[in-house]
């Protein structure tokens, strides 16, 4: 639980997060397929922009957005390698 706390909050802050995409991305140690699966649905996202909460509805219009994005940095933090979740902190420390 404390670990999914921990990655919501990181999720939620979307400045930090693009540090960690690039990271992502341009890592040797993600797959190719990874790379290329995520790619794929952040660019289709962003091209095809059907929402399925209009976005004229304004606050609930936003959330599904900002919920779909932050589903989709989620899914990038359990596909990533060990170590780059280190370098971001987004491991749960045992106590």
């Amino acid at each position: 639980m404390r670990r999914f706390l921990k990655r919501l909050q990181f999720l939620l802050k979307f400045h930090k997060s693009i540090p960690f995409v690039k990271d992502f991305f341009l890592s040797g140690e993600v797959r190719s397929g990874s790379k290329w699966l995520f790619a794929i649905l952040l660019i289709g996202y962003i091209a095809f922009p059907f929402d399925i909460i209009p976005d004229f509805l304004f606050w609930f219009g936003i959330f599904d957005d900002i919920t779909v994005a932050a589903f989709l940095l989620q899914w990038m933090v359990k596909a990533a390698p060990q170590s780059l979740k280190e370098k971001h902190q987004l491991l749960d420390q045992k106590d």
